[in-house]
């Protein structure tokens, strides 16, 4: 069954709930609602990667996630760091994180892959083009799932080679890095052609290429809450695909999507 993935921003300007839980009582607060409401992971970020967002300094995103990883994770859930960055990696997952959830696949540091294959943890290697200033630029593309596919392929020949086990590597698209709208669709719907056998992770969550699909009249399709039902109808999607997990911020509407798919189908097939 797909697996639920939390995004729990602590940092103040994330694209859609900045601000919101930058306190460390309200983050841990949030966690614990999220994981009532059906995530299975708790996905910790201290640095926003919406696009324009400028770079937070090393130790002001250790200062604001560790807090937060540590309380959780003495509650007994399943914690993930979302970071580029292999210091924090480290202190996350030495404060009880069991995944790092890392956007630039490796690119942005380069001793993550090193550090990832030393503490012998899941990894997210998400496709990634450029910090999230220029990332819009860098949308340009012959063919977005043969580049995508061949670009993660790289990422995971450096990981394994720097001693990260094929096995605990989970790949992700990149939606909306490097990808504004159109470059998104190919990538969703021809989920096996760039993955492999790799689980993936799909991040569409409140983003503008959702938006552009839903613009009509009466619909503010700027605004990340107006996308909350297609996200949701991605989420559907992805169970039905088997898709290892998807990072959302309605918890609730994503853990009702993938039950409801799996109610329909056990009734297609009852050995399910």
């Amino acid at each position: 069954m797909t697996l639920v993935m939390g995004i729990l921003n602590v940092t103040p300007d994330s694209f859609s709930d900045g601000g919101r839980f930058l306190t460390a009582d309200a983050a841990i607060a949030q966690g614990l609602e999220l994981a009532r409401q059906g995530a299975d992971i708790i996905d910790v970020g201290g640095e926003s990667t919406r696009p324009g967002a400028e770079r937070v300094e090393p130790g002001e995103e250790v200062e604001r996630v560790l807090p937060v990883v540590e309380a959780l994770a003495a509650e007994g859930l399943t914690v993930s760091i979302d970071t580029m960055r292999a210091r924090t990696a480290r202190a996350a997952v030495d404060a009880g994180a069991r995944l790092v959830n890392d956007v630039s696949g490796g690119l942005a540091d380069p001793d993550m892959a090193r550090i990832v294959g030393e503490l012998e943890c899941e990894y997210v290697a998400m496709h990634w083009r450029a910090h999230s200033p220029q990332m819009d630029a860098t949308d340009a593309y012959r063919d977005v799932v043969a580049e995508v596919r061949d670009e993660l392929a790289a990422r995971v020949d450096a990981l394994v080679s720097a001693g990260v086990r094929p096995e605990r590597i989970v790949l992700d698209p990149g939606l909306g890095f490097s990808k504004v709208t159109d470059s998104n669709w190919p990538l969703l719907a021809r989920m096996r052609d760039w993955a492999g056998d790799h689980r993936v992770l799909v991040g569409a969550s409140r983003k503008r290429f959702l938006g552009a699909a839903i613009a009509r009249d009466g619909v503010d399709a700027a605004d990340p809450a107006a996308r909350e039902h297609a996200t949701t109808a991605i989420t559907a999607l992805c169970a039905d695909r088997d898709v290892w997990a998807v990072r959302v911020h309605d918890a609730r509407a994503a853990r009702d999507a993938v039950q409801v798919v799996s109610a329909w189908q056990n009734a297609l097939d009852p050995e399910l």
